[in-house]
């Protein structure tokens, strides 16, 4: 496994500068509407269409330079990025590779790698340069020996990681509608395969169990749910159905269920499903919506359980949920100056309002650890 040890952020979006942050197994960052939480979490989706085949495409969608750059061009004319990765955890941990970059913005609207550099740690610490001008990555042709092999492990891990997001239920969602059977190799983002996996997971012997400690989870969250119903007859088709406890011979489809009812079913299928089959680094933007405070400690619980084997970035408004992690979990977001500021928390710093047995969350009401709003 490969867990994100390091980041530096300079110049993207709200983060002006964000230099050597370390990321834990467990991150669960708070802070008030607009601190820049969700632009911490959306980072790594910027990084994955760095390394994928459409980033100029990318950079247009998202509003252009303009848009990416901390407050325009004009204010920062480039952003610094770098990512450290490293297969254990921890401070004294060795870093295994690395990926620097430097992007700029041009006169016609477009993002330009000035510098590109793959790094490898082992027993010498090297860094390699692909070059400058280019506007898509070319840590993805590489084929100069010897930053190839770099190269390709680099990219490798610029692809371990996935960010979920369970928040539209509505009528048109994607986890409603029917879709093929064998769509089913990983869970998607918006769970648009839900019942294929479901069906995986149920119907292959060494993951029975995950399924059915699934199932067992969602009913102490809503107590009138029986099962998921997967058909046997052959089709090339699937949508989520399930049946209420004690009435099997009644299927419903997911459209009856509450729409925490349905984002809890997501959450739960994605952080009980088997180790080898998650991500290595799971991103999740507030998972809380709509969920009772039963199902929230529930998550907690289910959260700190996938951060035991793997890497887990949250962001979350939820006092409640927040109250079931530790301080050194806990990454606070507010804005000073106009500009992002993350400081994870520190257990001897908060050790006298503990001991007194005030709870994170009290103590984030009470605004004890900042990352509420502030005129």
């Amino acid at each position: 496994m490969t867990q994100i040890q390091k980041l530096t952020i300079k110049g993207y979006k709200s983060i002006k500068a964000l230099e050597n942050f370390e990321l834990r197994p467990l991150n669960v960052l708070i802070g008030a509407n607009g601190s820049g939480k969700s632009n911490f979490i959306g980072l790594f989706r910027f990084l994955a269409s760095v390394a994928g085949d459409n980033f100029p495409v990318d950079v247009q969608k998202w509003g252009g330079p303009e848009a990416l750059l901390y407050y325009g061009s004009k204010v920062t004319p480039q952003m610094n990025l770098e990512i450290q990765f490293s297969p254990t955890v921890g401070h004294t941990a060795t870093f295994e590779n690395g990926y620097r970059l430097t992007l700029e913005a041009t006169q016609d609207n477009r993002l330009i790698f000035t510098r590109e550099e793959p790094t490898v740690q082992g027993d010498f610490f090297r860094v390699y340069s692909l070059g400058a001008g280019h506007d898509s990555a070319r840590i993805r042709t590489d084929k100069n020996s010897p930053s190839a092999t770099v190269s390709r492990y680099v990219l490798d891990k610029l692809q371990i990681w996935r960010q979920y997001h369970f928040h539209d239920t509505g009528d048109t969602a994607a986890v409603k509608r029917i879709h093929a059977i064998n769509d089913n190799l990983r869970l998607k983002p918006d769970a648009a395969n839900l019942a294929a996996y479901l069906r995986k997971l149920k119907t292959t012997p060494t993951w029975e169990n995950s399924y059915d400690r699934i199932v067992e989870t969602i009913r102490r969250a809503a107590p009138f749910f029986g099962d998921f119903v997967l058909r046997d007859e052959e089709s090339d088709y699937i949508e989520l159905e399930w049946t209420e406890r004690g009435r099997p011979d009644t299927p419903w489809k997911a459209h009856v269920l509450s729409d925490g009812t349905l984002r809890f079913i997501c959450l739960t299928t994605l952080l009980l499903q088997p180790a080898t089959l998650l991500p290595d680094t799971v991103l999740i933007d507030e998972p809380e919506l709509g969920l009772h405070p039963f199902a929230i400690n529930l998550l907690a619980e289910m959260l700190k359980e996938a951060a035991e084997s793997k890497q887990v970035i949250v962001s979350t408004q939820s006092v409640e949920l927040l109250n079931n992690f530790q301080p050194e979990d806990v990454v606070v977001v507010q804005r000073e100056n106009d500009a992002s500021v993350f400081k994870r928390l520190d257990t001897e710093e908060l050790a006298d309002w503990l001991m007194d047995d005030y709870s994170l969350g009290e103590l984030w009401k009470r605004n004890v650890l900042g990352g509420r709003p502030t005129r």
